[in-house]
């Protein structure tokens, strides 16, 4: 198997983490999306041009959390994706509601307070700050009722969902997310950072 990815693509990120997690070891190719050359090469893989992109034989696989499922599923014996049909639609659950609702929140605030300065020489926008604080607001409330009751998202350990939710935050501090008054989400990610998966899988910037 091998690996296209960037150590600082947090969709990248939820499949070093289960890699991590799971003690697979496989061939790694690092993207830089700032040269032409490279995103061109990409787009042989990956029709949208975007990481990670997994190749294993005759499988070309994108989408994070389609690989983060792949992963899991051959590899036997692991509980990040629970067999359990209850436990497995609710780690679907969030894996798709990860990347619908609070994935593109949090992109508003890193493109336009990290990325877009570097790729464009932009300032940021704000009207789009204005409609990042909305979309986050009505997605982390979610989320932090949810973490106000448990430890993990589902069930009683760190499953796939955890990874997924969590990777986006990963620029918490640097895009300065207005994320201060949820203490349970706060919580929640407070513990995920502690864990080795999360703390191998750090980008030296």
């Amino acid at each position: 198997m091998r690996l296209y990815h960037s150590p600082y693509s947090s969709h990248s990120r939820r499949v070093s983490m289960v890699l991590e997690h799971l003690g697979i070891r496989l061939d790694t190719v690092e993207v830089n999306l700032m040269d032409a050359d490279e995103r061109r090469r990409l787009e042989e893989l990956n029709p949208n041009g975007k990481l990670p992109v997994l190749v294993d034989g005759e499988l070309v696989l994108w989408e994070s959390c389609a690989i983060m499922q792949y992963l899991a599923e051959r590899h036997s014996g692991q509980s990040l994706y629970p067999q359990g049909l209850v436990a497995r639609t609710c780690v679907n659950r969030w894996l798709f509601w990860a990347c619908q609702h609070f994935s593109p929140a949090i992109g508003i605030f890193t493109w336009e307070r990290l990325w877009k300065k570097m790729v464009n020489g932009g300032e940021p926008d704000p009207r789009e700050i204005a409609r990042g604080e909305q979309e986050l607001a009505l997605a982390a409330a979610v989320l932090d009722g949810h973490a106000a009751t448990r430890k993990w998202l589902v069930g009683g350990q760190v499953t796939l969902a955890d990874y997924a939710v969590a990777a986006p935050l990963m620029y918490m501090e640097q895009a300065d997310l207005p994320l201060q008054e949820y203490a349970h989400l706060q919580a929640w990610f407070a513990r995920v950072r502690e864990l080795p998966a999360w703390v191998r899988t750090t980008p030296v910037y």
